[in-house]
């Protein structure tokens, strides 16, 4: 799902237009994604990270266009149907809703400056269908096992709900080929400072 397709031709003309570097960070639940990202932007200050939109409700300490823009059900169907999103989906089938806003990612690479953004595999294949140019990490943990291990370690979950979560995980991992660069985050310092390199090395 995601805003409406264009032509060939046209999403060639947006990849070539931003001048700074795109870049699109996946990976399973459990893999310690927003960990690493924290100590990527302290490695990398230069990077700003997309805030992305949601219509669930915030949770305890969140911030309003800090951590999400919080959008009613109604709001954000209102913009997926204008075509204001570079990617959105719906969570498990639950009615609830995640997507990047065009307004969070092209003005910041029209400028010249380089943007991160955390999204699941589905919406990252949407981003390459509009930035084929993008800078794709797919960060996983050492193992399946260590995986589970961290999901479960959170306790925060149903048996259902987990079994669904490592279901979800599982066909994200198969995705991961697809990524022009793979990161395991066995240790965060050093997949960090991978990932730093790797974004650096692209900017010249």
């Amino acid at each position: 799902m995601g805003p409406t397709t264009d032509n060939f031709e046209s999403r060639q003309v947006m990849s070539a237009v931003g001048r700074g570097k795109l870049i699109v960070i996946s990976g399973p639940s459990g893999a310690g994604k927003s960990t690493l990202l924290k100590e990527l932007c302290t490695r990398c200050p230069h990077l700003s990270v997309s805030v992305s939109a949601t219509t669930r409700p915030p949770r305890p300490g969140e911030r309003e266009g800090v951590d999400y823009y919080f959008l009613t059900p109604e709001e954000f169907e209102r913009r997926r149907l204008a075509g204001e999103f570079l990617e959105c989906y719906e969570v498990f089938g639950r009615g609830t809703w995640y997507g990047t806003l065009q307004s969070e990612v092209a003005p910041s690479l029209e400028a010249g400056e380089s943007i991160v953004l955390e999204i699941d595999v589905q919406g990252a294949m949407a981003v390459l269908d509009r930035y084929r140019d993008a800078i794709t990490i797919f960060v996983q943990p050492s193992s399946p096992a260590e995986l589970e291990r961290r999901l479960r370690g959170r306790g925060t979950e149903s048996e259902e709900a987990m079994q669904r979560r490592l279901e979800v995980a599982r066909r994200e991992l198969e995705f991961a080929d697809r990524y022009r660069h793979q990161v395991v985050n066995d240790d965060v310092d050093r997949a960090a400072q991978e990932i730093c390199d790797i974004i650096r090395s692209k900017e010249v």
